[in-house]
């Protein structure tokens, strides 16, 4: 064995060295530390993998998968880094993972991890917990445990259903649903909501255009019908909460949920003015409606205290992580319905697990049991076709609905066929797409002296920034800067740059510096540096205090300084979920970065009219099937694909990798599905 496992010491040196060379974060080494402490003559291989399993909540992974990591150590770790923050001198570089693990089999690692006072499978309250050939911390195993359980009590709830309610139900339906344009067969919208009435949980899955928010509307205008008209007596307004994992998720919800409701049709449901009523817009983020404390992870709702509410309808679910899912689910009435709206295909959230696509592994085959397609064809009059049931069908299959039509894209849109073709990964039929010359699809290449770049930044960016330079009067009243800012920040969210890295030529850190400069040097922003008008930043760290969280944009702006006339100071305007603007002073936020150029993980649960996706020089780990299809899904009007010149290749890299592969590894959360 390397002497860098002969002891505890030892594994604690290398992994020190590790840290230094930034493949490991420092509080990987402090967990390991911290077991070494409880167990001094602990295994190193333990330590070691104790450090790993941590380095892969960074990495967003729940578990380490100990059968790839002997299969795959640099696979499966990523380590080193194919874009280190700061690579080490060749002379003091640390051996590699991939070089010290070769050959330290499954079952070495199984025997190492066998300390039952360190570790343990099933309950207990040991630092780590075992699963199969997954290793996690024991508060991650824990989450997944709660989630199980919560989800598999809510699909157990069946409702029973009178003979009367389910004819008020089928009625109900068939009005919400006459639509005045042929609806493709069978109508998933409407089969949707029917899946939704039979338990209290459900997931809608679908693609951008294919009408979760609409379905989501009508559903909520179903439950409230019902409950508004309840024959026996018991006829109540339920108590429906909306929420998204972001402000600007929020924000989208918002709008979106207003004019769908506003769109509704109910003049023939009989109460349909109070169902329209009771209808709720207002959209608040997942930490508001649990009520964070800040700085710590408890919240103000959990088992104990839990949500006032009947309905939970949770916005963008595959931004939402284990620990986030996990609160939620433990914040619900036993008796509360979860809906739960998401893309499964998108990118998993930043922090650690991929809970939606975990849940909508099956989603694409449906899996419908006989008497689940019985009651849902009895209940809606659609077809659920052959291919779709499956007499072993799971439990949780019975509560996952695939929206399968898009209406923001038809049969000609080139994003939408693009989208389709990068989501089944398939590079030949991606670029005849790209190159088919469609309206709504560019693909470019960029250069070295960035001519390419600059024009497509200065056609992006020129009009808010433009919008930007013309403030109100000095003396206008505070609800005109109001409006200002937010004409500038629709204006700035028409267009956005996109990267699918952080470092490197084509990286969201340079391009920002470079593109900074290249606006100031148009004479478009008064600096390339520090805090200037104009300037977007996006913040990094949630900040309860403010009430800002993690991928909210504002814009710098001066705003008059009251009692003294012609003074103006640099604030930086927020808009609110409710439409509202914020401004906030600079020196109050220390925790942001300039956002010409975001990364496509931060860019979820936000759409552009323009969005331009610039691939790096080279493939990645990072860059997948699932980034890509992201990045194409930003955009609602026109797409840009963008590569360096000669790289045409890392599409075709891209498209072959796969986020998440289903199953058992280190890129899934593992053993959600009831």
């Amino acid at each position: 064995m390397n002497e860098a496992l002969r002891s505890p010491q030892a594994c604690l040196q290398l992994l020190e060295s590790w840290v230094a060379a930034g493949w490991l974060r420092e509080l990987d080494l402090v967990f390991a530390a911290f077991l070494a402490r409880e167990v001094p003559e602990a295994d190193p291989l333990l330590l070691l993998a104790a450090a790993l399993a941590s380095h892969q909540l960074g990495r967003g992974y729940v578990s380490l998968d100990l059968a790839a990591l002997a299969g795959d150590p640099a696979e499966a770790l990523a380590i080193p880094p194919e874009e280190p923050a700061s690579a080490p001198p060749a002379t003091s570089r640390p051996i590699e993972p991939a070089a010290l693990l070769q050959g330290i089999t499954l079952h070495e690692w199984q025997r190492a991890l066998g300390d039952e006072r360190l570790v343990g499978a099933g309950e207990g309250n040991t630092p780590l917990a075992i699963e199969g050939t997954r290793l996690l911390l024991r508060r991650f195993w824990q989450h997944e445990q709660s989630v199980r359980a919560g989800l598999g009590q809510r699909l157990a709830a069946v409702d029973a259903w009178t003979a009367e309610a389910l004819q008020r139900a089928r009625v109900a339906l068939a009005e919400l649903f006459a639509r005045e344009e042929a609806a493709p067969q069978p109508d998933w919208q409407k089969i949707a909501c029917a899946v939704a009435l039979r338990s209290r949980f459900a997931i809608v899955t679908g693609g951008p255009g294919t009408g979760k928010t609409t379905t989501v509307v009508r559903l909520l205008a179903l439950l409230q019908h019902l409950a508004l008209s309840a024959p026996d007596g018991s006829a109540r307004r339920l108590r429906i909460r909306l929420a998204a994992p972001t402000g600007k998720a929020a924000a989208r919800l918002n709008a979106s949920i207003a004019n769908a409701v506003d769109a509704l049709k109910l003049a023939n449901l009989g109460n349909g003015d109070a169902v329209r009523a009771a209808i709720p817009t207002d959209v608040s983020t997942v930490h508001r409606l649990l009520g964070s404390f800040g700085g710590t992870r408890r919240f103000r709702h959990d088992a104990s205290h839990p949500l006032p509410l009947d309905v939970l309808v949770l916005d963008e679910a595959s931004m939402v992580d284990l620990e986030t899912m996990a609160a939620v689910i433990a914040a619900l009435p036993p008796r509360a319905r979860l809906v739960l709206l998401g893309d499964k295909d998108q990118l998993a959230s930043v922090e650690a697990g991929n809970v939606l696509g975990e849940l909508c592994a099956r989603a694409d085959d449906g899996h419908y049991r006989p008497d689940t397609r019985a009651w849902l064809e009895a209940l809606t009059g659609e077809r659920i076709p052959e291919g779709l049931v499956d007499a072993h069908g799971e439990p949780l299959d019975q509560g996952v609905v695939k929206l399968r039509h898009s209406w923001r894209f038809d049969a000609g849109s080139g994003i939408g066929q693009l989208a389709d073709a990068v989501n089944r990964g398939e590079p030949a039929r991606a670029r005849e797409i790209l190159r088919a010359g469609h309206d709504d699809l560019a693909w470019i290449e960029l250069d070295a002296r960035d001519a390419v770049l600059r024009r497509l930044v200065l056609e992006g960016y020129r009009p808010y920034l433009a919008r930007a330079a013309q403030p109100p009067a000095a003396d206008a009243p505070h609800e005109a800067f109001d409006d200002w800012a937010r004409s500038v920040l629709k204006a700035y969210g028409s267009f956005q740059l996109l990267c699918a890295v952080r470092r490197g030529p084509y990286g969201v850190e340079g391009l920002n510096t470079r593109i900074a400069g290249l606006l100031h040097a148009e004479k478009l922003t008064p600096a390339a540096s520090g805090w200037y008008a104009g300037r977007p930043v996006m913040v990094t760290r949630n900040d309860y205090a403010l009430g800002l969280m993690n991928g909210d944009v504002g814009i710098a702006l001066p705003l008059p300084v009251a009692g003294e006339p012609g003074r103006t100071m640099l604030r930086v305007a927020f808009e609110g979920s409710d439409g509202g603007i914020r401004w906030i002073l600079p020196s109050r936020l220390p925790e942001v970065e300039t956002v010409f150029a975001m990364t496509v993980h931060k860019s979820q649960g936000s759409e552009f009219d323009h969005a331009a996706l610039l691939l790096p020089q080279e493939a990645s780990r990072v860059l997948t099937r699932e980034l890509v299809y992201t990045g194409i899904t930003r955009a609602k009007r026109r797409f840009t694909l963008a590569v360096p010149a000669g790289a045409g290749h890392v599409l075709e890299a891209a498209l072959a990798r796969r986020t998440r592969q289903g199953g058992e590894g280190p890129r899934v959360t593992g053993g959600v599905r009831p």
